[in-house]
């Protein structure tokens, strides 16, 4: 029989101080989930087993734990965390992106006013997480980050930017990227267009394949590589992060680095018990393989990080979205769990509902900031906050009634993270608090988190149609028929 979450803190007086703990400006309450001692020990006993420690040691060592791929993970040397080597050369090409940045605000490149960034997926949800969360009143430089293939984004994003004051960072680890290399042609076109007479002049290519940047045409003094060890979905703290660089100022994008940092020391030295990513993951597998959930609601108390879930979804869903093993062995048993959520208030409001009264049970994670981002009067965030704090108490306690549809079950899990502020230091903590979770679910469900060859098949079949002459199943080409006739 599962012990419910009433009866765990009754059971317990130290629970509350045992299942949080503070790290770099956040608060982690894990105690309104079913974790408990025996819980404890047999994730501690899972993770000897599967050699945790060390492989958290080899992945800070900038060993190969990319096994599929043969190569090392090394973002965390990119805020100073690695191999001495590793750390060295992301230091390298931090203050070339710096240099640059620099000639930027004293307008070698001409007038600029507006930033133009294209890429998709890491090389778009990371750095578009950070300038919606930090800088809302920044006044440096208008930033739009644009990823979808669909004109009608690209057309949104340069309907109010003069393109003579316009720079265009394009972003592609391998720059190959078809999307992102269609919508930068046609950002090119629309300078020409406007009577630009070098836009590739206004072009900087981020990238972990220099050449190929050259390749199409920008300049060599205008790239700003990273190492092709730094992951896709983790590579905002890299050269993927030049728009929130150029759009929050250096001093920001260093201590978005600092907080981060500052979590991945916690991770490295901290014991499992007491180590916020691992027991966030031991809760996350608790609830994936002994209770057979599927999703994980993660809802943000805050309109600053209303992109968090978008991120999250990325980060989780890409890197422990495997069925085999690192070895290629069926891993015969759950691994991520679908990531979903939204903001609040506003989800109170939609999906509530069936988290409160519904059959499924869907674990939920509660993110709130003490010190509010607005100006207007204090009961506006007391609010926000207070319902925050007020749904993790009611999905735990419940409520009886005689009518069954008025009646709560309670019982239903959540975790909290409450931040003191929204800043660089504890948005970079909290980011990498999130890899290092992913991380330590991998290793413990013996999976490789850093490769995504599941994300190459439809992109292969896309390119097939564009050719044409090849035939699909009776559906698939039904429809490509109706288009395009």
């Amino acid at each position: 029989p599962r012990t419910p979450l009433n009866d765990l803190f009754a059971a317990d007086a130290n629970r509350l101080a045992s299942l949080t703990t503070d790290v770099a400006g956040i608060h982690f309450d894990f105690s309104k989930t079913h974790l408990d001692a025996a819980a404890l020990d047999a994730f501690a006993a899972l993770a000897k087993a599967t050699d945790f420690t060390a492989k958290r040691d080899a992945l800070f060592a900038g060993e190969a734990v990319n096994v599929t791929e043969g190569r090392a993970a090394e973002h965390t040397a990119e805020r100073g965390e690695g191999s001495e080597d590793s750390v060295a050369r992301a230091a390298a090409y931090h203050a070339r992106m710096r240099g640059l940045i620099d000639a930027i605000e004293a307008e070698a490149l001409g007038p600029i006013r507006h930033v133009l960034h294209i890429g998709i997926g890491g090389s778009a949800l990371g750095p578009e997480l950070l300038i919606d969360a930090l800088g809302r009143d920044m006044d440096r430089y208008d930033v739009a980050i644009v990823s979808n293939i669909d004109g009608c984004a690209l057309e949104e994003a340069i309907d109010s930017f003069d393109p003579h004051a316009t720079l265009i960072a394009v972003a592609s680890k391998t720059f190959t990227t078809t999307e992102t290399l269609l919508n930068a042609t046609s950002a090119l076109d629309w300078m020409r267009e406007h009577g630009v007479e070098d836009p590739y002049g206004r072009v900087i290519a981020l990238t972990a394949a220099p050449d190929k940047a050259v390749e199409w045409g920008v300049d060599e003094t205008r790239i700003l590589p990273f190492g092709e060890s730094v992951g896709g979905r983790y590579s905002l703290w890299s050269s993927i992060g030049f728009p929130a660089a150029i759009a929050l100022g250096w001093d920001a994008f260093e201590e978005l680095l600092d907080g981060a940092a500052e979590m991945d020391r916690h991770f490295r030295l901290t014991d499992l018990r007491s180590n916020a990513p691992v027991l966030a993951a031991f809760a996350d597998l608790y609830y994936t393989q002994n209770r057979g959930c599927e999703t994980r609601g993660v809802f943000a108390y805050d309109e600053r990080l209303r992109l968090l879930p978008s991120y999250l979804q990325q980060l989780e869903m890409e890197s422990n979205g495997k069925s085999v093993t690192a070895d290629g062995q069926p891993v015969g048993r759950a691994t991520a769990p679908i990531t979903w959520g939204g903001v609040g208030t506003d989800a109170q409001h939609a999906v509530f509902q069936l988290l409160h009264q519904g059959t499924h049970l869907i674990p939920l994670e509660f993110l709130a900031v003490i010190e509010g981002g607005d100006t207007l009067a204090e009961d506006h965030h007391r609010a926000l906050l207070l319902n925050c704090f007020a749904q993790g108490a009611a999905l735990m306690a419940g409520r009886a009634n005689d009518d069954p549809a008025r009646a709560y079950a309670g019982d239903r899990p959540s975790m909290t993270l409450l931040l003191d502020e929204l800043d660089p230091r504890t948005l970079g903590a909290l980011i990498a608090f999130y890899e290092h979770r992913t991380f330590v679910s991998a290793a413990l469900l013996g999976i490789n988190p850093f490769d995504q060859f599941g994300v190459e098949l439809g992109k292969e079949m896309a390119k097939a149609a564009e050719r044409g002459g090849q035939a699909f199943d009776p559906s698939t080409d039904d429809l490509i028929r109706r288009a395009f006739g």
